[in-house]
């Protein structure tokens, strides 16, 4: 028996990025159909490599393999506002997690969506954890913040960033539900919108645990 579990924000008109505006609707036409107006990083998302590089490859040549595989989940619950995530947050995850796996960082952040909070005193990825997760081959990286670096510094955004995709770590940030999952493993499938060099898309991230 296997359970899913999605680990999306909704996509609606509260959140920063998004506007929905009616196209067609029934009864006066023969069908309902809306405009879609999303920034490429809002809610649950991926960024791509040209994220931080105007020549390096887009979201849509981002390989659909690199979206789905075996994750670790660290628990992080008391992580304090704006500090830094590192290595010693790992725990034993430091020594099982092979190159070519998943890791989701478990910090409870989502449940502040929707409060200033949530995107002006986020946790951070450290500069350490990041050449980590390089180092180790780190396949897909996830957080529910809505950045792996603080949005108001421009050289910890680029910094953190650029050492993540340039060294092949695709990032996934915004995720929620994450409380939800009782394993320490499992499959994480996150397939983004296949947007001609684009720079980051929403997504549907599901966990699969056993």
């Amino acid at each position: 028996m296997f359970r899913i579990h999605d680990l999306t924000l909704t996509i609606c008109e509260d959140m920063p990025g998004v506007e929905l505006k009616p196209r067609h609707r029934r009864p006066h036409d023969a069908w309902n159909s809306t405009v879609l107006s999303l920034y490429s990083h809002c809610g649950t998302h991926m960024d791509a490599p040209a994220h931080v590089d105007s020549d390096a490859y887009g979201i849509d040549q981002i390989p659909l393999d690199r979206c789905y595989g075996p994750a670790w989940i660290v628990r992080i619950p008391d992580v304090a506002p704006r500090s830094l995530i590192g290595i010693e947050h790992l725990g034993h995850v430091a020594e099982q997690l092979q190159p070519g796996e998943g890791l989701i960082l478990a910090t409870g952040w989502s449940s502040r969506w929707g409060t200033p909070q949530y995107r002006d005193a986020l946790p951070r990825v450290s500069r350490d954890l990041a050449w980590w997760c390089v180092n180790r081959q780190v396949r897909i990286l996830g957080v529910e913040p809505p950045s792996v670096a603080d949005v108001h510094n421009r050289q910890e955004l680029e910094e953190i960033h650029g050492i993540l995709l340039k060294g092949g770590v695709i990032i996934v940030e915004g995720l929620t539900n994450l409380e939800a999952i009782s394993s320490s493993r499992v499959i994480f499938a996150v397939f983004p919108l296949k947007i001609k060099h684009g720079d980051g898309s929403p997504v549907r991230a599901v966990a699969i645990e056993e």
